[in-house]
């Protein structure tokens, strides 16, 4: 959702009554251009806009400054920079009052509850903005109206920030980060009393607050000081990484066979905030410390050593890891991404180089892992009737065959860990516990620790079963083909390609919408059969008695499902957080019907019609995923 910039929001006059400043020849534009140069006392912000209206790059200025950011998968997420629609001081000032003002409606004890703030290692020297800035900006917001906040010292894993709401009884809680995405973003994350990410409706609340008040409402709101010397504001940061380290021990379940493990364990955390609370979830489950990747385990907002700060793009990646692995004689490496959030794993192979594992198949593995263990303290078969696991609706099935044979709930959620920590605290509400839950884009969670993807405990509790399994001569890759031997061959493929033009986009869905005709979906995908459609964006579910989907309908992105007469399910969606559409395909096999070769052929004869015959890649100029 974009709003436009147009109206005068309390500026009068063009900017040709500004004798400093020459008109853009764009009324509109002027005025906004004068609200910013108004509003802004970033002096290098400033300068960027002042030199862009002096350059004459009208363009540039239009795209920068007539349109505001809005809630995504992971709250607000742009590049860094000048203009309402990029995160900076101006625009961070702006969203704290606006939440401010929401909270304020929602909890009379908010100025007594306060707010948590944490932020990662990022940063932009040429825009004097960095996360620890506009956390400090965040908190002077807060500080400014009498609100207590608790602002982390120094940079934390992003679950830190929903942990400490829930253990300190915050109202909200505030990540500055933009996780894995490039080092050119950053971005504003929010999350409720619950511990879960805002949704709807309080991410639409939130946004119309933040229009009612653009205007700074004083200069307090721009002293980063306030902190220091502010009684209200303090640091939670002992007391959480206390906290979090005790009772992460939850989920440590052999405790003995970790202190002994011959396995060494190469961790990189990806220039971000995971070395440290890596190192120290090893030490709370007995294990000696991970070697560290020594490139990449201090931070550096500029990513220097990897071309991209996403594990999740694979070996391409995870090269400085592998190679000292290599030298370490180490077989297992762990790659946090940069704010700690998620989990790469790699696991060398005796035959074959190194396996990197998808966010699909470490899932298998864990949901075995924690159910397994599960099991060992709970051997009625009556406790699993309050057991769940949870997975995203563009995620592996596995977990679902997991439930059938055993007993416990599974649910499906909306793609976004936001919908699976609103799940987790509905049902805690009832008596019910979340063993497990995850995104195929390797965020997991075990346990219910925090209703937040976790890629510390993930970390450490990865190379618990990898110890235990090595205990039992057994591979984590040896573990996964027994759990498809068990459960059924699920083989999955997820991959992306980039579009920087929205309306491409909407074409390309529109088409698919009226692909034989209007309001008639493809009946085909390769040959195949499609048997079943959900369209999450429209609302519409062929497989349900009355057409609606049981999802909650998102139109404000797109999402549509196929599944084929093969018993393959095939996903197009746009991101919530980056210009790609990612693609998404599985074979679920049922138990027994194990010839993966041919499985594995069958998906990517369907994978490739899928993108050839409804992206159409050449025609829309689609840039592929570069592996």
């Amino acid at each position: 959702m974009s709003s436009s910039m147009g109206d005068d929001n309390g500026v009068n006059g063009d900017l040709n009554a500004n004798s400093r400043h020459q008109s853009t020849g764009d009324q509109q534009l002027d005025k906004a251009v004068l609200q910013w140069l108004t509003w802004d006392k970033n002096l290098q912000t400033r300068a960027q806009v002042e030199s862009l209206v002096a350059a004459g790059r009208v363009e540039d200025l239009r795209a920068r400054l007539s349109s505001r950011m809005s809630f995504g998968t992971a709250g607000l997420r742009a590049p860094m920079g000048a203009g309402f629609n990029r995160i900076n001081d101006l625009t961070v000032i702006q969203s704290t009052q606006g939440l401010y003002s929401y909270l304020c409606k929602y909890f009379a004890d908010y100025s007594s509850r306060g707010l948590v703030v944490g932020f990662d290692t990022r940063g932009q020297e040429e825009s004097g903005c960095s996360s620890q800035r506009l956390a400090k900006l965040t908190a002077a917001v807060m500080l400014s109206r009498d609100v207590p906040v608790h602002l982390f010292s120094t940079f934390v894993p992003t679950p830190y920030v929903p942990y400490a709401v829930k253990k300190l009884g915050a109202a909200a809680g505030v990540m500055i980060t933009a996780s894995h995405n490039p080092k050119e973003d950053n971005g504003y994350k929010v999350y409720w009393c619950n511990g879960a990410q805002i949704s709807s409706p309080h991410d639409k609340g939130i946004l119309q607050s933040i229009q009612e008040q653009l205007e700074p409402w004083s200069a307090s709101c721009w002293e980063e000081e306030l902190v220091e010397s502010c009684s209200l504001s303090t640091d939670p940061l002992t007391q959480i990484n206390s906290c979090y380290m005790d009772e992460l021990t939850s989920l440590c379940f052999h405790r003995d066979l970790n202190r002994s493990c011959p396995l060494k364990f190469v961790h990189s955390s990806f220039h971000g905030v995971g070395h440290v609370f890596v190192q120290q979830a090893f030490k709370a489950f007995g294990f000696a410390p991970p070697i560290p990747v020594p490139e990449q385990k201090d931070p550096d907002p500029n990513f220097s050593s990897v071309r991209c700060p996403n594990p999740e793009e694979g070996e391409s990646v995870l090269e400085l890891s592998l190679l000292l692995a290599e030298q370490e004689n180490a077989r297992i490496v762990l790659a946090t991404d940069p704010d700690a959030d998620r989990l790469a794993v790699a696991e060398k192979s005796d035959r074959c180089g190194w396996k990197v594992f998808t966010g699909n198949e470490l899932a298998a593995l864990l949901g075995w892992w924690m159910f397994f263990n599960w099991k060992e303290a709970h051997p009625d078969p009556a406790d699993t009737r309050s057991v769940y696991m949870l997975a995203t609706t563009v995620s592996s099935k596995i977990l679902q065959a997991f439930a059938r044979i055993e007993g416990f709930h599974f649910e499906e959620t909306l793609p976004g860990f936001k919908w699976i920590g609103n799940r987790i605290h509905e049902l805690s509400k009832t008596g019910n516990s979340v063993l497990f839950a995850f995104e195929e884009s390797i965020g997991f969670l075990c346990g219910s620790l925090v209703p937040e993807k976790d890629g510390v405990s993930a970390a450490v509790v990865v190379a618990e079963m990898a110890a235990y399994l090595h205990n039992n001569n057994l591979s984590l890759n040896q573990q996964l083909h027994n759990i498809y031997q068990t459960y059924g061959h699920h083989l999955s493929k997820t991959s992306y390609v980039i579009c920087n033009d929205p309306l491409t986009i909407q074409k390309i869905f529109s088409r698919i919408r009226n692909f034989d005709g209007e309001a008639s979906y493809p009946k085909t995908c390769g040959g195949v059969q499609i048997v079943h459609i959900r369209d999450v964006t429209t609302g519409y579910d062929s497989s349900q008695p009355d057409l609606r989907s049981v999802l909650p309908v998102t139109r404000s992105s797109q999402m549509i499902t196929f599944t084929l007469q093969n018993g393959v399910v095939a996903t197009l969606r746009t991101s919530g957080t980056e210009p790609k559409i990612k693609y998404y395909t599985e074979y679920c096999a049922s138990p027994g019907n194990s010839e993966p070769s041919s499985l594995e052929e069958e998906l990517r004869k369907i994978t490739a019609a899928l993108l050839e015959e409804f992206l159409e890649p050449e025609k829309n100029n689609l840039i592929r995923r570069c592996v």
